[in-house]
């Protein structure tokens, strides 16, 4: 590990000279290249510094517990080395992380999708409550979001919201929420208060650009309409809802949210790209149905990452056994207290799968 962090030391330092370049100044695509590569390593070269001040600090306490002769100080000596000792081993954990292999797509913005599943109205109204939550937590991070599709249910909530989410880091923290979300709870139109079961399917697209995915403009079929709200109620007098579908593999997008038909062909082409690149990611995966399939799954209540149970107030993540009782925070946001530990577990499958290869 510590001859890789060298390297790691020594290619930093070498941006850092090359960013110091007059020419590589007058290269903006090589020196927005090399910014981005300097943020990347800079936090593991600071993390390894840091190790090897505590380490040289372990080794002066060491010799003042060898060689002091008063007891007051050599006491005190032993306290600094406990406390070092420990800095040492959180240290060089975060570093085993540091180090791991990157996910390419950590960086990225993301599109996400949220639909009910198995539930009619209530799911509708839970995928709404759901979005609502993502929304909140994305403006804790200081995200932006935009919603890119909606289509609003029968009697309140959404039968679909696809939304962009731009800002630092949105798929390292948002990719593990992918697939079927369960909520039970009493409905506002159950009179005998019973409790009912839905599901929501929760879909986290990296945002793909156009050089990620080649699509030829002859594969793609665009029809334009008049858009229209909740009712059939005309919003719009215009033909400026766009639907593309990708006849190849039969990827349908559509996009009716903003008033311009170019805003709206924009955003459908946006949503597009994503969907075929996060196919292309999943090499297992043969078509785009299957690709979507594959991610957020039927939509059936057996099928589940995540359930929130409303009367107990309570919050399970099947995949790592995790259950918080603070339902109304997850809701209202606070939905660090779900992601963090999930990251947790998933670096540290990544760590075991890494020392078993070494």
């Amino acid at each position: 590990m510590f001859d890789r962090l060298e390297a790691v030391e020594q290619r930093y330092e070498q941006i850092q000279h090359d960013l110091q370049n007059p020419s590589v100044a007058n290269d903006q695509t090589r020196y927005r290249s090399l910014m981005k590569e300097s943020a990347d390593l800079g936090e593991v070269v600071e993390l390894y510094r840091r190790y090897r001040r505590l380490k040289q600090d372990r080794e002066g306490a060491l010799e003042m517990i060898a060689s002091e002769s008063d007891p007051t100080m050599k006491e005190m000596a032993k306290e600094e080395l406990a406390e070092l000792e420990a800095s040492i081993a959180t240290t060089e954990e975060e570093l085993k992380i540091a180090i791991l292999p990157k996910d390419p797509n950590d960086e990225k913005n993301v599109i996400l999708e949220i639909r009910p599943g198995a539930g009619g109205d209530e799911a509708a109204l839970f995928t709404d409550e759901l979005f609502r939550a993502y929304s909140l937590y994305a403006a804790t991070n200081g995200w932006k979001v935009d919603i890119m599709s909606r289509a609003d249910g029968n009697v309140g909530g959404a039968k679909e919201v696809i939304a962009s989410i731009e800002g630092d880091k949105v798929f390292s923290r948002l990719k593990h929420e992918s697939g079927v979300h369960r909520v039970q709870r009493v409905p506002k139109t159950e009179t005998q208060g019973r409790v009912h079961t839905s599901t929501v399917t929760v879909a986290v697209l990296p945002e793909a650009e156009e050089v990620d995915v080649k699509i030829n403009p002859n594969d793609l079929k665009i029809d334009v309409y008049r858009s229209s709200g909740a009712g059939g109620q005309s919003v719009n007098t215009t033909d400026s809802a766009v639907r593309i579908t990708h006849l190849p593999t039969n990827t349908v997008v559509t996009c009716q949210d903003e008033r311009s038909q170019l805003k709206n062909k924009s955003k459908a082409m946006k949503i597009l790209y994503s969907r075929l690149k996060a196919v292309e990611d999943e090499k297992a995966v043969k078509n785009a149905s299957d690709a979507r399939l594959a991610q957020i799954g039927t939509g059936d209540r057996s099928e589940r990452i995540r359930t929130y149970n409303f009367p107990q107030s309570r919050v399970t993540d099947h995949r790592i056994g995790l259950t918080v009782h603070q339902i109304d925070g997850v809701m209202k946001g606070e939905l660090q207290i779900l992601i963090d530990p999930l990251i947790a577990y998933y670096q540290a499958e990544l760590l075991k799968a890494q020392s078993k290869s070494n």
